[in-house]
């Protein structure tokens, strides 16, 4: 067994239920992390046998585009469509970190993690 993780996705994304939220954005930042079983990409070097992380980092980006309101809400459609991809792996983790989220107080962020 094996772990693959593509830490500090960052993007600039336009979640949150504030109005100003859309017009703005804010910044975050995406982890992810699949645990499998990579004997045959160790032994053989090849690309298709393993998690590609260029997908992976491409695929956050693509699901961040997409407003919501809700973190978690992101967090599950990114690791649904990373499952879709890669559907043989099976214990997959997602952490969205949003940065300096605006509320009341100074907090530096509001954090979802999916375990699936």
């Amino acid at each position: 067994m094996g772990l693959i993780e593509v830490n500090g996705i960052r993007v600039q994304a336009f979640h949150g239920c504030l109005e100003e939220e859309g017009r703005i954005g804010g910044n975050y930042r995406v982890d992810v992390s699949v645990e499998g079983d990579f004997s045959r990409a160790e032994a053989n070097d090849q690309l298709e046998d393993t998690v590609d992380y260029g997908k992976v980092a491409a695929i956050v980006r693509e699901q961040m585009a997409i407003r919501r309101k809700l973190i978690e809400h992101v967090c599950k459609h990114i690791m649904v469509a990373l499952k879709d991809q890669w559907p043989q792996h099976r214990h997959w983790q997602v952490r969205v970190v949003k940065e300096r989220p605006p509320i009341h107080g100074n907090v530096e962020e509001a954090v979802y993690t999916m375990v699936g």
